[in-house]
């Protein structure tokens, strides 16, 4: 999955240019010593081309283009936000640093969000619904976008963990009004740490804009000026020249990432589908998957953990599940949740039960035959052992 695993001199050449030239590290300002090159500018050009939008915002992280996204979409303190039981943490912890009440739902077989779950939390409250595209795998977007559609409510979708994926011919983050992904080191590209707000509406990333630069209105595009008037609250969340250049030259690689995983993924699954006791994650659009990950179910939790302790004896790594459900999984965070009262008795044990029999085998883009075949066979003998 890692984009760093096709970094190369591409790379270090696009940040080594940036001292060639100058070392101009700030996204604005310095524009005598940067010879008119403006890396993240660019790169959100770059981004916005590629995902077939017209505009991006690139931040620090893919966390802080979450909650960046809620402010511009106007969600504020007492808001409810919808997002789903089945993400990493950094979701939730938006929503509730950006003031808002998250209201969880369950998923489905696809291991994200339960369209109906979804219809049955929506209230008057409600401001704004996130679906997570988790571990490379689109949500049911048509029922999702048909419910929000139903009320008037703004849909931003969280693709960090399927950046390049699509649902239907779309790419994932377009389908609603906004969508973020994550630059994190362990994504499909990386910029080391950094994000990405990207929207059709102009006025959306005008407001990431303003929030992610200590609320400044900008009048110009990469200039901030101190008769620039403050148009809201906000904070430092800006990407680096470093991470723009990184960006730059990841970007042109992402297809190939996409292409070598989903091949890998592909010989994974056609040699384990047939094995008895397994049943594959539901996917709604196998042709839009990212491929960053193969994921079944066993028949009990008892026979998923002994699977993994299998799995990791024999120095082979999972992803998520069912050994990190602390940081995927709503029933765990007590910490972010103790101020809120989760809706209905027994909430997301149905979600639990799915989650605790799962086994998630991460898929990279480099893997050599000796290493598929290894994971096969892996497969079969914890399979015969758990």
């Amino acid at each position: 999955m890692p984009g760093y695993e096709l970094m190369g001199e591409e790379e270090r050449d696009a940040v080594m240019d940036i001292f060639k030239r100058g070392g101009v590290f700030s996204r604005y300002g310095m524009d005598g010593r940067r010879e008119g090159i403006y890396r993240v500018a660019a790169f959100e050009e770059a981004f916005a081309k590629r995902m077939g939008v017209r505009h991006a915002m690139a931040v620090s992280s893919g966390t802080a283009a979450l909650k960046a996204a809620l402010i511009a979409l106007g969600v504020g303190p007492g808001d409810e936000v919808v997002t789903q039981c089945h993400t990493f943490v950094a979701t939730v912890g938006a929503i509730v640093d950006a003031g808002a009440v998250p209201v969880i739902v369950d998923i489905d077989r696809t291991l994200n969000m339960d369209p109906e779950d979804l219809a049955a939390a929506v209230t008057d409250r409600t401001k704004a619904i996130i679906p997570v595209h988790t571990m490379g795998v689109a949500a049911r977007m048509d029922e999702i976008l048909a419910v929000a559609r139903e009320h008037g409510i703004p849909v931003l979708e969280d693709a960090a963990q399927a950046c390049g994926g699509s649902y239907r011919g779309r790419m994932l983050g377009t389908l609603g009004d906004a969508g973020a992904v994550s630059f994190d080191f362990d994504k499909e590209i990386t910029t080391g740490e950094g994000g990405m707000v990207f929207s059709k509406s102009g006025e959306v990333t005008a407001r990431v804009r303003a929030y992610t630069n200590h609320g400044r209105e900008m009048q110009e595009e990469n200039t901030p000026k101190p008769s620039d008037p403050q148009r809201c609250l906000g904070f430092n969340y800006r990407m680096s020249e470093v991470q723009g250049a990184l960006g730059l030259a990841q970007l042109p690689k992402l297809d190939e990432v996409l292409r070598r995983q989903q091949e890998n993924k592909q010989q994974i699954v056609e040699e384990i589908a047939g094995l008895p006791g397994i049943e594959l994650r539901e996917v709604p659009d196998s042709a839009g998957d990212t491929g960053s990950t193969v994921t079944f179910f066993l028949e009990s939790p008892k026979q998923a953990a002994a699977f993994a302790r299998r799995w990791r004896e024999r120095g082979l790594e999972l992803r998520n599940l069912p050994d990190q459900l602390q940081w995927d999984f709503a029933g765990e965070w007590g910490s972010v949740l103790s101020r809120y009262t989760p809706r209905g008795p027994g909430r997301w044990s149905r979600s639990a039960e799915v989650l605790t029999r799962g086994i998630a085998i991460p898929v990279n883009a480099i893997m050599a035959p000796e290493r598929l075949a290894r994971i096969i066979e892996s497969v079969r003998f914890c399979l015969a052992h758990s």
